[in-house]
């Protein structure tokens, strides 16, 4: 009975020695030896990775290629964004501000087409933007106070560019542009067109385009007072689309137009951007735009040219279309 009781106290004391062996930390040879083999693994799979990667690239390329010999020409694409911004307030007897009776509404409305024909050969690419507001101010106290809706933005662009393909990349392109407002007697008053003869587009990706035209007219047509004055000079118009995260779209236009009568006087730009997220077409979008125009602050009485700026935040709705 001794001999076995001693035995088991033997045989508990050697698995306790060798656990406490199995917990001692890794020498250093031993973690040298570990670093070296996973640096090993890390080294096969970065190259498997690396290889897997370029064999993904070429096979968007072929796929790229395979669907354009696919597709029947003509190729239409056309798309609607749209924007709808609102806030209405009331206040009853709120004594903590005046007029403590008041109620406020604006009202802000912005859409984006788009149409686009492609063709071995050449292309003609269609667009125009609306961006509409109203503010509308009552102050309950004042009876016969105007309460009705008033204009804030006010803008509409269209533009129109066809080109005859050089290579891939370039084209020789004409371009004519029109912007104006709508609101209270402002359609065309002023209106601004934009007429360009020869010039050159440039598309290196799909969601990337810019044209040049270094002939181009700037016709402007008023009936107020103040006299608009149109020129000869260069138009640049950048297009830019992009995604910029999993439902989240940017599309950017930026048009300016330099004058070679008067750079300081009758040049102008604008630069417009609409930002949408879209779940089965509806979401939030985002539409500003900034601009710079002398002669329009010239007709308004201004001593200087400000920065022009309006944004429109709201539900959105999107369609995009291939046809």
């Amino acid at each position: 009975m001794k001999r076995l009781l001693f035995l088991t106290f033997i045989i508990c004391c050697s698995k306790c020695v060798k656990a406490q062996v199995d917990t001692l930390p890794p020498t250093l040879e031993e973690q040298k030896a570990l670093l070296a083999s996973k640096s090993q693994t890390l080294d096969t799979v970065s190259a498997q990775l690396k290889a897997l990667t370029a064999q993904a690239k070429s096979l968007e390329k072929e796929v790229a290629k395979l669907k354009d010999k696919v597709t029947p020409y003509p190729r239409w694409r056309g798309g609607l964004a749209t924007t709808l911004g609102f806030n209405f307030a009331n206040y009853n007897d709120w004594l903590s501000r005046q007029p403590a009776n008041l109620s406020s509404a604006t009202i802000a409305a912005a859409a984006n087409l788009f149409a686009r024909l492609d063709q071995k050969r050449y292309f003609w690419k269609n667009a125009a933007s609306i961006n509409l507001g109203w503010l509308k101010f009552d102050d309950k106290d004042v009876p016969d106070d105007d309460d009705s809706f008033k204009p804030t933005s006010d803008v509409l662009n269209a533009r129109s560019i066809f080109g005859w393909r050089l290579s891939r990349t370039l084209a020789l392109s004409s371009m004519t542009e029109y912007r104006t407002s709508l609101l209270n007697g402002r359609f065309n008053n002023p209106g601004y067109l934009d007429i360009g003869s020869l010039g050159l587009a440039w598309t290196p990706t799909p969601n990337f385009s810019a044209v040049l035209h270094s002939l181009n007219y700037n016709f402007v047509f008023s009936r107020g007072d103040f006299n608009f004055e149109g020129s000869l000079g260069a138009k640049l118009v950048v297009d830019y689309e992009q995604a910029l995260a999993k439902g989240i779209a940017w599309k950017s236009n930026f048009s300016a137009f330099t004058s070679y009568k008067d750079f300081n006087e009758l040049s102008n730009w604008v630069w417009s951007n609409n930002f949408s997220t879209a779940i089965k077409g509806f979401g939030v979008g985002l539409d500003f735009a900034l601009r710079s125009n002398k002669q329009e602050s010239r007709a308004a009485e201004l001593a200087d040219n400000p920065l022009q700026f309006f944004w429109v935040l709201g539900v959105s709705y999107n369609l995009s279309k291939e046809l």
